[in-house]
């Protein structure tokens, strides 16, 4: 069982005034939750496989990761498969992935990442190129409701440099909405994480409170897990009853600064010059996750190693989190 700290979440008077305005002060305000009878809701198990940041523009054996990926989950046959960004941009090239993917014989689903819509491609076409219905949406199965996000916006007067990381206020509206009108347990997905102030979402916090108030609103735990890709990194934290959990890249750790790989050739970074300054994995990595309706999440992980090192973490590299080649198995309870 996963062990990690609980972290008690604050926010400014500016944030409060906002999600006042969005009607959410009523929510904190309330003397005593709404009782809700959990007893009524059905407990019925399900899986999926996740996968994320494949970077098939990037990554020299993309077509063979996504293809192990697909073979594993034919051959467990989960409830439905999710990837959460950093997929690919919709140029016909790409086609052959998505040839890949749509061999899986189920339900499929797409989360959009900063990097899906690299040279000048727009979110419109990268959802047409991958069939997928709308930047964000929701949908129930097996008595559970699953809530996909859009964390690529960017709100009008921000000075943010880079990839846009926010979600706007008409997502969080409609977000906060589809929330209320749910009894179900819930798992949110979105590319940047709302527990990283890496580059993870501008307004994460006010996500995250968001959350905790619709849970005390219900009078027990609706939303109970949260996923996210973008950092390639390999975490949980646990924040006031609600698990963020952080989906590594199924190929790489990207350095910073001026580091250089001598994994492979120097033939090979001549055709692959951006994977100089990334710890390839030797193996694609993913995980299935299986919630049982009751009270436990399982999750399954993989693990690799760097290539042309054979270890499990790199020597001398240090981030906030270790740097690892692998997704944790792990045990939650909510």
């Amino acid at each position: 069982m996963n062990k990690s700290k609980k972290e008690n979440v604050y926010f400014s008077r500016k944030e409060f005034l906002k999600l006042g305005s969005l009607g959410l002060g009523g929510l904190l305000f309330t003397q005593t939750a709404k009782a809700k009878n959990t007893t009524n809701l059905k407990k019925q198990a399900i899986r999926f496989g996740v996968i994320s940041d494949l970077h098939y523009d990037l990554m020299h054996d993309a077509d063979e990761r996504a293809s192990q990926f697909i073979n594993e989950m034919n051959r467990q046959q989960p409830d439905f498969i999710i990837q959460l960004g950093d997929f690919c941009v919709p140029k016909p090239e790409n086609l052959k992935l998505m040839e890949i993917w749509n061999q899986f014989k189920g339900d499929k689903h797409h989360v959009l990442g900063n990097h899906d819509t690299d040279g000048g491609f727009t979110t419109t076409e990268a959802l047409q190129f991958w069939n997928s219905p709308a930047a964000y949406y929701s949908f129930d199965k097996n008595n559970m409701h699953f809530i996909i996000l859009n964390g690529n916006e960017k709100p009008t007067g921000s000075t943010l440099q880079g990839y846009p990381r926010h979600i706007d206020e008409k997502q969080l509206t409609w977000l906060k909405e589809d929330l209320q009108k749910t009894k179900l347990r819930t798992v949110i997905f979105c590319h940047q994480a709302f527990d990283n102030t890496d580059n993870g979402l501008e307004n994460g916090m006010q996500l995250r409170y968001l959350f905790e108030q619709i849970n005390k609103e219900a009078g027990y735990s609706k939303v109970i897990l949260v996923l996210s890709g973008h950092h390639h990194s390999n975490y949980h934290n646990h924040i006031n009853n609600i698990h963020y959990v952080q989906i590594n890249s199924s190929s790489y750790y990207w350095v910073e600064g001026d580091y250089k790989s001598n994994a492979f050739s120097d033939d090979f970074y001549k055709q692959y010059p951006i994977l100089r300054h990334t710890i390839v994995y030797k193996d694609p990595i993913w995980a299935m996750v299986e919630i049982d309706g009751k009270n436990k999440i399982k999750i399954k992980g993989k693990t690799s190693v760097f290539a042309g090192t054979e270890q499990e973490a790199p020597v001398g590299l240090t981030d906030v989190y270790p740097v690892t080649a692998k997704i944790d198995d792990r045990e939650l309870f909510y």
